[in-house]
């Protein structure tokens, strides 16, 4: 197989994450509030781009197994539900997405048959409807990172908070209001679900729903032992935060520890043959110099 034709399958394959993002991207917060007040009261103001964009995603979703739009919403409520990323739009892009790299991958295979042409026409394809997932999962996995890594000092806040004399219920409130991380976002929607009829176990039930957090969970299960059993809230808040700060520690010294280990192959790899090289370099030319000589 030719290298060109290898470099842009490579090429074609690294572009696909941009074209993602290009699709499902991010955009301006209340763009279509704006747009719309600002063309309030004119006629002949249509979106016609809007409309197609709404009829292509409703067309996704209609070819979407439930299964994959299921885990879509879950993968979602893991990310925080981005604004410029809603469950149709997402179905939408990877419809397009395949489609692309679909037509592509024909026209690599009409570039010249064989086997091997076709398997990379379907990696290709495959690859690119699985993007908008990939991307996704990755915003996902770093929001519960900074959940799990706000939580220790948040519980400091709340615990302050209710030995102060505050309740439960308004030291959340103060350090969702106060923050401003994925934690704080959190407790407020928690708060939130509070105050239009739902009780409270049952909105402590979601937020550890909504979350992979396994120090979260732990603490969501300890508020709702202490408020079914009436144990003291600012007992378990002081004991939670300290074993959290403990926990982060300790995941710090775990990592530190794994640093050694993971230093050894680039160590290898890439810094121990230059060095040779320019250590062993000039005798083995003065060593060659002398046996031709």
């Amino acid at each position: 197989m030719p290298l060109v034709v290898i470099a842009s399958a490579l090429a074609i394959a690294l572009s696909l994450p941009l074209l993602a993002w290009a699709v499902i991207g991010h955009r301006p917060p209340h763009r279509d509030e704006i747009r719309e007040n600002l063309t309030r009261g004119l006629t002949g103001q249509r979106h016609p781009d809007r409309k197609r964009g709404q009829r292509l995603e409703a067309w996704a979703s209609r070819f979407t197994p439930a299964r994959m739009a299921a885990r879509l919403e879950r993968q979602l409520a893991l990310a925080g539900r981005p604004p410029a990323w809603p469950v149709k739009r997402l179905m939408a892009a990877k419809i397009v997405l395949a489609a692309g790299g679909a037509i592509l991958g024909l026209f690599y295979v009409a570039a010249g048959g064989g086997a091997g042409r076709v398997l990379l026409a379907l990696v290709l394809t495959i690859v690119a409807y699985f993007v908008p997932d990939l991307l996704i999962h990755s915003k996902g996995t770093e929001r519960q990172a900074a959940i799990s890594l706000e939580l220790p000092d948040t519980l400091d806040q709340m615990t302050i908070a209710v030995e102060a004399g505050l309740g439960f219920d308004s030291a959340m409130s103060r350090a969702g209001h106060n923050g401003k991380g994925p934690l704080a976002a959190e407790l407020v929607r928690t708060l939130q679900d509070m105050q239009v009829g739902r009780s409270r176990r049952e909105a402590y039930q979601e937020l550890a729903e909504r979350t992979t957090s396994k120090d979260l969970q732990q603490f969501v299960r300890a508020v709702i032992q202490a408020d079914t059993y009436g144990v003291s809230v600012s007992g378990v808040l002081r004991t939670q935060a300290a074993e959290m700060r403990l926990k982060r520690r300790q995941r710090a010294e775990e990592k530190a520890m794994q640093i050694p280990v993971k230093v050894i192959f680039p160590l290898m790899v890439c810094i121990l043959p230059v060095l040779f090289i320019a250590l062993l370099g000039p005798a083995a030319l003065n060593v060659i110099e002398t046996l031709g000589g």
